[in-house]
């Protein structure tokens, strides 16, 4: 019951959104220096993610209690529902930060040097919305570490390839953190709370969105075609990935309107994370078939 109630709270379900990816980098890495599958690696690259993603989630519900509290859609999450405490969530954070920099040391030196500097990134994302409209970029940039980070783990270094897959995650995570916050649009403006919908309106701010996830394909078929050009085993089945990757985030942007925002949680929880699971299976499955 415990563990359920903390579960909901970090939202671990989500954990499909960027998990795909790390997998993804994984993969590159592990090809890019020719090695078997490391099995144990691999568990501790999950575990990295894990632990930051419920890091940023249960502090983000820390310092937003009272936000929640005020916000109907909100009011039933964990902490001002009265079923968590707010320093039981404090305390919740502080344990996944250190599990996640204590994974990291297992890992190789650069992913500990590194861990503070993602730390920063995905638990100062809670901060933002207070004073600027730029917050889902920089939940983009969070979840964009997951290849990368991925990549390092295994190789050691940066690369190029991996960094395109990370950029596209920042661009389709900021467009799909965009079409979320319509829902919250007055309720920012009353609060004094920044979003792109906020300040641009519904409208518009769907055309950031589309535009966002318009690049986001455009890098994620740039990044299979140099993967197509680097490593002779890939072929159609990637090419089929970013065409789902792309049709799906074509879809989203069908399901949601400016005057109807009904299907928000199909859009953003079921198409983003059915898009990062096929386009991550897909491109996996074509380096082992």
């Amino acid at each position: 019951m415990i563990l359920k109630r903390y579960l909901s709270l970090i939202k671990f379900s989500h954990t499909i959104f960027a998990m795909p990816f790390a997998v993804l980098g994984f993969v590159l890495g592990i090809q890019a220096i020719t090695s078997s599958l490391d099995w144990r690696l691999l568990v501790l690259v999950a575990l990295c993610m894990i632990f930051a993603r419920s890091a940023a989630m249960a502090f983000n519900r820390y310092l937003d209690r009272e936000i929640d509290a005020k916000n109907p859609r909100t009011a039933i999450r964990e902490i001002p529902a009265g079923v968590i405490s707010p320093s039981a969530a404090l305390v919740f954070t502080i344990i996944s930060a250190v599990l996640f920099i204590g994974t990291t040391w297992f890992i190789n030196p650069i992913c500990f040097k590194l861990s503070w500097v993602a730390l920063v990134i995905v638990l100062g994302y809670s901060y933002t919305k207070r004073f600027t409209s730029l917050c889902h970029f920089v939940l983009g940039l969070g979840l964009s570490l997951a290849p990368i980070g991925a990549y390092l783990a295994v190789v050691g270094h940066f690369a190029y390839l991996p960094i395109l897959f990370s950029i596209s995650v920042f661009l389709w995570v900021a467009g799909f953190d965009i079409v979320y916050a319509l829902q919250d649009e007055e309720f920012d403006k009353d609060n004094n709370l920044n979003s792109v919908p906020a300040v641009l309106g519904k409208t518009r701010a769907l055309r950031v969105s589309e535009l966002l996830h318009f690049f986001s394909t455009i890098f994620v078929a740039y990044g299979i075609w140099m993967a197509v050009n680097e490593y002779s085993q890939l072929g159609w089945l990637s090419y089929c990935a970013v065409a789902f990757f792309g049709g799906l985030l074509f879809y989203q942007h069908k399901l949601v309107k400016p005057d109807d925002l009904r299907r928000v949680n199909l859009a953003f929880f079921t198409t983003n994370g059915i898009a990062s699971l096929i386009f991550c299976s897909l491109v996996i499955l074509d380096f082992y078939v």
